[in-house]
């Protein structure tokens, strides 16, 4: 990099502070945090509908053991479309359109849509594969014991399979969250506006600003994703050493949980 080269990053890094170290970029109408929080909601509203229409759906059927290969395909698909690709599809289209919709603004409803068919995959597939891969001696010990289907689900592939299906969630949010920045494309809410316009208009102080923030708050959200589900993991995990150190001093003793050691290799 020769001297200009490096003179002109220079002042693009500086025009990148100023812009986020000014109260009037983040105040007042159109200002950072407004779309900040616009951004937010369209995250966890197209999370939480992926939840509720994938989660069951791949639960049930990785409980079942059967037409997994087909929900995983169709699931799929969302990987292969591209999200902006589907979006301007939906919102060319008489329904939903480029309308308002409520507090999501411009283009809202076709937003969450292409933003909820994006979230499915990593739900449907990790907790899928998650209720699958449960031991089989973990399931016939259930078995053994005269539990119900429903028993058999609840006490027994739901808590081992936790940590896998929470990682899906865990990443569903995440990419979520960095592709919603699309919905400025369509004149929709969010930080994609900051980017988008700062680039269009060659302020490129601007535009790195608005890439730096929601990269920023990716890492907050990836954080407080893991703390999650972690606190959400009805499965506590310890450490390799110290539970290798307890085992030894107790023993082979008749009474040590076999469904713990089920656990801790499904966990793994």
């Amino acid at each position: 990099m020769g001297p200009r080269e490096g003179d002109r990053a220079m002042n693009v890094l500086t025009d990148v502070w100023d812009y986020l170290t000014t109260a009037a970029n983040w105040t007042g109408e159109g200002g950072m945090l407004q779309l900040l929080v616009e951004q937010l909601l369209l995250t966890f509203t197209a999370l939480g509908l992926a939840i509720l229409v994938g989660l069951p759906i791949a639960l049930w059927l990785g409980h079942l053991g059967r037409g997994s290969l087909l929900a995983i395909n169709i699931s799929n698909v969302g990987r292969a479309v591209p999200t902006f690709a589907l979006l301007a599809l939906l919102v060319v289209a008489d329904w939903p359109g480029t309308r308002d919709f409520g507090p999501y603004g411009r283009a809202g409803l076709a937003t969450i849509i292409a933003l909820t068919l994006f979230a499915l995959p990593p739900i449907i597939t990790n907790a899928n594969v998650a209720v699958r891969e449960v031991s089989p001696a973990a399931r016939s010990a259930a078995d053994g014991m005269g539990m119900t289907g429903w028993q058999k689900f609840r006490r027994v592939e739901l808590p081992l399979s936790a940590a896998l299906v929470l990682l899906g969630v865990r990443l569903a949010l995440v990419q979520v969250w960095a592709t919603a920045t699309i919905a400025a494309l369509v004149a929709g809410p969010g930080l994609g506006r900051v980017i988008t316009d700062g680039f269009y208009r060659t302020n490129y102080g601007k535009g790195i600003a608005g890439a730096v923030v929601v990269a920023a708050v990716a890492l907050v959200l990836e954080g407080g994703a893991a703390l999650t589900q972690r606190a959400l993991d009805p499965v506590p995990r310890q450490d390799p050493d110290r539970s290798r150190s307890a085992k030894g001093s107790r023993g082979m003793s008749a009474d040590t949980p076999t469904v713990v050691e089920e656990t801790d290799a499904v966990g793994r």
